[in-house]
């Protein structure tokens, strides 16, 4: 860490530990006050600096917002600036005893690159519960999404602010999850017998995870993401419409799910219509009919089974897959002939450890059916049983 970034961030401890309504108002009275992004909520520090008699507010984030920058409803003329510019402000702030600065009206900004990026308040695997189902599924717009807004409150949703506005800019999943919602009602409405799995896969194999630099999607600090970042990828509503194949689920492949996790005979009854169901000898997760592959703990060779349904015209799909480091990675069959729309053909992936040591963590590929017009992406992700029992 570099001089300005332990300055910045040590003061940071300083300005956070403060409680409210204990700014000197001597020295912030008439100034534009500069704060550091973190531990309080971001609206809240403008309400400080206002009371104090802060004429503005420059917030700067912290390292792990790295980027990210959040249009707030302030109650004072504000700007947010991302954490390099924060530690150019301290250090022109700490080079002169009479800091000049000014704020002006913003303007949009269009084409920005690179876009999309993982937010940093975003939700990361892997997943805690289930480790062989990859979470999160998929990513879609959420940060600094224009949308109705209600008028019972104000646009901070804070008892201080009195305002009241028809419109907001709001992020988070509150944001993200209607922009999934409105593609799988869009895809229920074209079509109507697909199951919930169905959709989700379509939604999921036909993802980007690249930006708009033909580059892999970063995080907020411009580094590289994952699978455990993203999911599958960001959503691509029209690539959704015609996947190509999709891998679907059966109750039975959920009653499978549960017999895997543990539930035992007089459980199952409870889920299942049917009296004669039985959990079969050799459940296991890695098997379930998701549109990813996850290998918690690798250790020597592992078979999965996974099993796609021809939703579109008639092709032949050959595979492609970008191998996870320190991993082999084969297919078999390689190739899946479909003659008609609601064939189904099964395939296995055999994941070896090559390599894959104690260090590693997890390592991230992909695998991709494709006829030349459709490419059925789904992430793979292992990590070593080494690495498990280091951890």
């Amino acid at each position: 860490m570099g001089d300005w970034e332990t300055t910045i961030e040590s003061v940071a401890s300083s300005w956070l530990t403060l409680p409210h309504n204990t700014l000197d108002l001597q020295k912030v009275k008439g100034k534009i006050l500069a704060c550091l992004r973190g531990d309080t909520a971001r609206v809240d520090k403008g309400e400080q600096a206002a009371l104090a008699g802060a004429v503005g507010m420059i917030l700067c984030n912290d390292k792990a917002s790295g980027n990210e920058i959040i249009a707030d409803p302030h109650v004072l003329p504000a700007s947010q600036i991302n954490y390099t510019d924060g530690i150019a402000v301290v250090s022109y702030i700490n080079s002169t005893i009479d800091p000049q600065g000014f704020i002006t009206p913003p303007t949009a900004q269009l084409n920005a690159k690179p876009a999309p990026f993982m937010a940093s308040f975003s939700s990361q695997g892997p997943n805690t519960i289930t480790p062989e189902i990859l979470k999160p599924d998929i990513t879609a717009p959420g940060v600094n999404i224009i949308a109705a807004y209600t008028q019972a409150t104000s646009p901070t949703n804070e008892s201080f602010d009195k305002r009241r506005i028809a419109f907001n800019t709001e992020s988070g999943t509150s944001m993200s999850c209607p922009h999934v919602s409105g593609v799988v009602g869009l895809l229920k409405t074209l079509y109507p017998d697909w199951s919930p799995s169905a959709i989700r896969s379509a939604i999921m194999t036909t993802a980007r995870t690249r930006d708009n630099t033909a580059n892999p999607m970063k995080n907020a600090s411009f580094i590289e993401a994952t699978p455990f970042s993203y999911g599958a990828g960001h959503i691509r509503p029209n690539s959704a419409m015609d996947p190509g194949l999709i891998y679907d689920l059966t109750v039975n492949d959920y009653l499978d799910f549960l017999c895997a996790i543990g539930y035992n005979k007089t459980t199952m009854q409870l889920f299942s219509e049917s009296p004669n169901y039985k959990c079969p000898k050799s459940a296991s997760l890695l098997d379930f009919n998701y549109p990813s592959i996850v290998v918690p703990e690798l250790s020597g060779s592992v078979t999965v089974t996974r099993r796609v349904k021809n939703v579109g015209s008639p092709g032949t799909y050959a595979v492609r897959v970008h191998k996870p480091l320190g991993v082999s990675v084969t297919v078999e069959p390689n190739i899946l002939k479909f003659e008609n729309i609601g064939e189904e053909k099964s395939f296995k992936v055999t994941l070896k450890a090559k390599g894959l040591g104690v260090t590693k963590d997890y390592v991230f590929g992909g695998l991709i059916w494709s006829d030349g017009k459709h490419y059925v992406r789904s992430p793979i992700v292992v990590s070593s049983a080494a690495a498990a029992a280091a951890v």
